[in-house]
């Protein structure tokens, strides 16, 4: 590394507006800071490997920030620089709108940016880099939780509660940013965020709405945790008292919902990461290890008929490719193991019901039940 640039080029502060734009952003940061937590759109291409930082980061403990910036030109060559270089430029291209950052917008944003000023490229880095955006977030989504109105969307396992979300429109998929299905089966083949990274975008989510002009938002009804994701406690405050409304649905078309969530659609996830067989066996563990899982829950007996009907309807997919021996499982896990333990969770929250009803119903009515079931709250306080 060269000379050190002692101020930046181009700046952005207004994190706002940034974050509302979905432009893409270059994260120089090591790729062990980018693991821990990044925003919505970013790209890790860092300055300087997570070794070169470590070392880097030594010396200047020991020796201070001239030794430490010698250093780090002596590991980052003028070859490796050149290919940093040529990735940046690369994205930049790629983005034209994009913005680079550090952890804290300092010396590798300024070197970052200085490079690619050298190569002809000018991308505006932003004013306090990662901490100042993800301050910004979690500022926001402290304010947000308190600013908007929120209504839960309940009902027992498999009704469809995430097809609806997705009619209503003012909504946000606390399933999907988690990248699980929030059941015991929820786990997906590939990882879930971090925690940073889904409140990260669970606080974007919330400013689009409030951009865009909506102020009470739907909810999926959830428990604490998502899979190993947990509701920021803030927002789970927000909704602890909030109107709930119930989507109805009969058993077979609840177990054609969790056929598509939970055979079909689980399958192709699996196989399209590891092919076949892998694939196949992966899934098949999957439900195996998720059964096992809620066993002391279930009770024993419940267990092995239950896994008698797993067994069964597994080797009968693998052998004849016939799926129809999934019914019995899911229709008696819906049965006897999650409509006991939903049902009970709503005696709780009774109270709170303002709605229930299909899809359909709901997505014509529910707002007016809603209204006045808080307009009729408001009037006994």
């Amino acid at each position: 590394m060269r000379e050190v640039p002692q101020k930046p080029g181009k700046t952005v502060s207004d994190y706002r507006t940034l974050l509302l734009s979905g432009c893409a952003l270059l994260d120089v940061r090591a790729p062990v800071e980018f693991k821990k937590g990044a925003f919505p759109g970013s790209i890790n291409l860092p300055l300087m490997t997570d070794e070169e930082r470590h070392l880097v980061g030594v010396r200047y403990k020991e020796a201070g920030q001239d030794s430490a910036i010698a250093l780090g030109a002596e590991l980052v060559t003028p070859e490796i620089q050149a290919q940093r270089v040529e990735q940046w430029t690369s994205f930049a291209h790629a983005h034209p709108d994009a913005l680079l950052y550090c952890f804290r917008g300092g010396l590798r944003s300024r070197i970052t940016q200085q490079w690619l000023m050298e190569a002809g490229v000018d991308i505006p880095l932003i004013e306090g880099g990662y901490k100042a955006l993800r301050t910004f977030l979690i500022d926001e989504l402290a304010r947000l939780s308190t600013a908007l109105s929120f209504t839960l969307i309940g009902g027992r396992t498999g009704n469809g509660k995430t097809l609806l979300l997705h009619q209503l429109g003012a909504t946000v998929d606390l399933e999907g940013l988690a990248n699980h299905r929030g059941s015991s089966f929820g786990n997906m083949p590939d990882a879930q965020p971090t925690p940073i990274d889904f409140e990260n975008a669970l606080s974007i989510a919330l400013m689009q709405h409030e951009h865009a002009g909506r102020s009470m938002i739907f909810l999926e009804d959830e428990a604490r945790l998502i899979g190993r994701i947990c509701i920021p406690e803030v927002l789970r405050e927000a909704t602890h008292s909030a109107p709930i409304v119930i989507l109805e649905c009969e058993m077979p078309q609840r177990i054609k919902n969790c056929f598509d969530d939970y055979v079909t659609d689980l399958l192709s996830r699996y196989v399209a990461q590891l092919g076949e067989p892998a694939g196949f066996d992966a899934y098949s563990e999957h439900h195996k290890t998720s059964l096992a899982r809620i066993q002391k829950r279930f009770g024993g007996e419940n267990y092995q008929k239950a896994l008698d009907l797993l067994n069964a309807a597994l080797a009968r997919h693998a052998r004849h490719n016939d799926t129809s021996s999934y019914t019995p499982f899911i229709e008696m896990l819906l049965r006897d193991y999650y409509d006991p333990m939903y049902d009970y969770q709503l005696e709780q929250k009774a109270e709170r019901i303002a709605f229930k009803g299909t899809a359909q119903q709901i997505v014509d009515n529910a707002e007016s039940h809603i209204a006045a079931m808080l307009g009729s709250n408001a009037l006994s306080e």
